[in-house]
C-alpha cells in the first residue's frame, strides 16, 4: 500500500527528473524503469501509465534535455541587438559549448543523447529542425538588413549546419577536446562568412 500514497502526485515531470538521477548514477545501458521507480518509491506499473516503455521514458528524457539546449539558442534567434553576424556567431558558440559541456560534465546524458539519435529519428528531426528554424530567423534577419547576400534563408540555414556538423553533432565528440579544434572552426567560420556576407 506504500507506493499507491506516492502515485496520486506522479507527474511526467518529477518521473523526468527521477529518470535523469538515475541515468547519471547508473549510466544509460544499465538503468531500467523499476531503478526509477524505486528512486521514487513507486511501483514501476505506476511508471508504465505515463511511459508505455524504458524507450519511451528514455525518449522522453532526452526530448526535455534537447530542449534545454535549444531555448537559450530561440532567445538568440529571436534577439534584435546588434548585428546579424554577430547573433550567428553567439548562436554557434552557444551551441557548441552547450554539446561540449554536456560531454565533460554530464557523459552519461550525452551517452543516452548519443544513443538515442540512432533510435528516436523523429525526435531528432524535430530538434534539427528546430535549430535549423532559428538560424534561418537570423539568416532571414541578415539579408532584409543587406548585411547577408539575398537568397533562400532556409537554404542557406540547412548549409551552415550542416557545415557546421563537426562541432555539434554527436558523432563527432571525440574530436572535441582535439588540439586543433578550434583553429578548425575559424577557418570554417570564416569561409562561411565571406560566402554569405555582402563584404565577403
Amino acid at each position: 500500500m506504500e507506493p499507491m500514497s506516492h502515485d496520486q502526485p506522479l507527474t511526467k515531470e518529477a518521473i523526468l527528473d527521477a529518470a535523469e538521477q538515475t541515468l547519471r548514477r547508473y549510466g544509460p545501458d544499465k538503468t531500467s524503469v523499476v531503478d526509477v521507480a524505486k528512486a521514487l518509491q513507486v511501483s514501476h506499473g505506476s511508471l508504465y501509465r505515463h511511459f508505455p516503455s524504458k524507450a519511451a521514458l528514455r525518449e522522453a528524457v532526452t526530448e526535455r534535455w534537447l530542449q534545454r539546449i535549444a531555448d537559450p539558442l530561440q532567445i538568440i534567434a529571436d534577439g534584435t541587438d546588434g548585428s546579424a553576424t554577430d547573433r550567428l556567431r553567439l548562436w554557434t558558440d552557444t551551441l557548441i559549448r552547450a554539446k561540449r559541456t554536456y560531454v565533460l560534465e554530464d557523459p552519461e546524458m550525452f551517452a543516452m543523447y548519443a544513443s538515442v539519435t540512432l533510435e528516436a529519428v523523429k525526435i531528432i528531426d524535430t530538434h534539427v529542425n528546430l535549430l535549423i528554424g532559428q538560424i534561418t530567423q537570423i539568416m532571414d534577419q541578415g539579408m532584409r538588413a543587406g548585411e547577408f547576400k539575398p537568397g533562400r534563408p532556409e537554404s542557406a540555414a540547412k548549409a551552415f549546419f550542416m557545415a557546421t556538423s563537426l562541432f555539434h553533432h554527436p558523432a563527432h565528440a571525440y574530436q572535441w577536446t582535439s588540439d586543433g579544434i578550434e583553429a578548425a572552426f575559424e577557418s570554417v567560420w570564416t569561409l562561411l562568412l565571406a560566402g554569405i556576407s555582402m563584404n565577403g
